[in-house]
Formats: C-alpha cells, sequence, structure tokens
C-alpha cells in the first residue's frame, strides 16, 4: 500500500536544517581558526558537582540517581563521597598538571556545602549552573511558566551565592523541554552545554536572542563510558588519548583548531582506584605540543574574537541558509 501523498509534505522541508534553531554547516566547510598562540586544540574539562535527593520525587530518573528503595543509603553516600572527597583529588591533579577546569554545580549544592563553593570560588574557577539539583528535570510536562521560575530560581541562587556572572549553563542530565534554550537565553545566559552534535561552538538561535552551544562530549563523559559502556577506567584513559591524538591532526591538516571537551565526575573518577587514569590522561593531553587548557566561557570568547562571527542581531534573523 503506497503512503499518503500528505506523509511527505513537510512545511519545513528544505536544504539543510527542518528548523530554525541554528544553520546547516558542515565543520569541514567552517572556518576554524586556531586558539590563542596559535594552539590547535582546547582542551576543556568540566567538573559536575551535583545534588541527588536521597528520595527522589520526579517521575523522570536523572543519570546517577537513586535506584534502591528508600534510604539508598548506597547510592547517596557514593554521589557524597565526590564532593567530600573526590573533587580534592581533581583539584590536585589539575594544579598539578596546569589543567584549567569548568565547574557546572547544581543551586542546591552550593546552598549545602558552602565550603565546597568557596573553595571554587577561591581557585577562581569559572562556575557554570547546573540546574536547581539532580532532581528536577527540564522535561515535559513542565509548563514553560514553571520551567522559568526553575531556570530564574536556579541562576539567581548560584549567582548570589558565588557573585559570579555565571554565563553557561549545563541541564541536569542534559535534559530540555522545547523552550529551554528560550528561558535561559532571557536569564542572560551565553553558552550552554547540552547538545553534543559538533566538535566547536557554534551559534543557536532562540525567541531572546543568541546562544552559544559549547558540545560537551558525552562519549567521552566518565560516567556514560564506566557505568552504561562497562569500560574499566583504563579503557577511557585510553579512549581520551585517542580522542586528543585524532583531533590535534585534524586541526593541524585544517590548520585551525579543535575541541577536546571532557566530562567527569568526581564521584566516579575521584576514586582512589580511578584518580591515576585521570592523571595519566591528562598529562599525556598537557605533554602534546599545541594544547591550550581553558574554562568553557574563555574557549567560547576566543572562537567568536578569532573567528569573525556576525553579531547575535544578524543570526537571530531567522534567514536558515546552509553555508
Amino acid at each position: 500500500m503506497a503512503p499518503d501523498a500528505d506523509m511527505a509534505a513537510y512545511p519545513r522541508r528544505r536544504y539543510g536544517m527542518d528548523h530554525e534553531r541554528y544553520d546547516w554547516q558542515m565543520l569541514a566547510h567552517r572556518p576554524t581558526p586556531p586558539w590563542p598562540g596559535d594552539k590547535q586544540l582546547a582542551l576543556w574539562v568540566n567538573v559536575s558537582l551535583q545534588f541527588f535527593p536521597m528520595n527522589p520525587a520526579s517521575k523522570t530518573r536523572l543519570p546517577g540517581s537513586m535506584t534502591m528503595p528508600y534510604p539508598d543509603l548506597r547510592h547517596f553516600t557514593l554521589r557524597d563521597y565526590g564532593n567530600r572527597v573526590g573533587i580534592y583529588r581533581f583539584f590536585e591533579a589539575f594544579d598539578h598538571h596546569g589543567v584549567k577546569p569548568t565547574v557546572a554545580m547544581n543551586a542546591r549544592l552550593a546552598e549545602r556545602h558552602p565550603y565546597l563553593l568557596e573553595r571554587v570560588l577561591a581557585r577562581g574557577d569559572e562556575l557554570v549552573a547546573h540546574g536547581w539539583d539532580m532532581d528536577s528535570p527540564h522535561v515535559a510536562p513542565l509548563a514553560p511558566e514553571a520551567e522559568a521560575e526553575l531556570v530564574r530560581r536556579s541562576l539567581g541562587r548560584l549567582r548570589e551565592l558565588s557573585g559570579q556572572p555565571v554565563r553557561g549553563w549545563l541541564g541536569p542530565g542534559r535534559l530540555e523541554t522545547a523552550v529551554t534554550p528560550d528561558l535561559i537565553a532571557a536569564e542572560g545566559i551565553d553558552y550552554f552545554c547540552d547538545w553534543v552534535n559538533d566538535d566547536m561552538p557554534y551559534r543557536f538561535r532562540t525567541a531572546a536572542g543568541s546562544l552559544w552551544a559549547m558540545p560537551l562530549s558525552n562519549e567521552l563523559d566518565d560516567r556514560f563510558v564506566l557505568m552504561d559502556n562497562l569500560h574499566s577506567a583504563e579503557s577511557w584513559m585510553e579512549q581520551v588519548m585517542d580522542a586528543c591524538d585524532l583531533l590535534l591532526a585534524e586541526a593541524r591538516a585544517a590548520g585551525g583548531g579543535r575541541i577536546l571537551a571532557l566530562s567527569v565526575h568526581p564521584w566516579m573518577l575521584g576514586q582512589p582506584h580511578r584518580i591515576g587514569y585521570l592523571e595519566r590522561a591528562l598529562a599525556y593531553i598537557m605533554g602534546q605540543d599545541g594544547v591550550w587548557s581553558a574554562t568553557a566561557g574563555e574557549i567560547v570568547d576566543a572562537f567568536a574574537a578569532r573567528s569573525g562571527v556576525e553579531p547575535a542581531a544578524a543570526i537571530d534573523s531567522g534567514n536558515n541558509t546552509s553555508v
């Protein structure tokens, strides 16, 4: 039986994307200038500091949430280990290898652990908003008005407690509704890290102006590799090294730059039997010629300054043409 003729009559069908959020651009055809100092690879290490309630109320369980009947002390205290012990091993590793991390923090964690927030601020690390907590997913059927209040509360509290402008956003579980980008842009966010469809930043349209999409690789996320794919910490390290080699080779061949984005969790790689693999991965990356370790905001700013990207007002026109 032949399909109905109107099945192929999609009103947004066109050459390029079927939406207005961003233009269709292949990376091979896009200018990707080298980084400051003519470096080829920007290393972005994103550390997620999270609060998982012991008795989650949401029907949507985020990655890492409690799995056993209440009180799930085994998993709750494992997550807490990262904020009590693992994160300090991270800090030592970053300092030893000259790595500048970016810290994605739940606003509720900043409230509950002021000593940890104070340590992050004293180090001068850049904060990224990581929502309210790991039981507050941005998913349907959350109404736009309720989500707008959740975004305002999350950003407002983290900015108030930290004194930082907090320019970036990483949704809990990387989840979004159809309007999350519009809501975070309206609250002054410059870049968000939920979409993983590129190796470089790109402009993303919203109803409140443009954002930078900063792709934070899920494929190299330590929790994803170790817990979901059931690979060893040594395998995670080898995958990171392979990615470093390939991205550096691509950047050199193109005469431009690439980003190596690592998403790490102190309750995972901060364990005593795993921290050595993080240290070896960082030593390998920072031992390569042409590597620039920077925060997410520094990478976005450098890319915008060096690529000659059109101002936000120009891209907000809604003209979806391929480049």
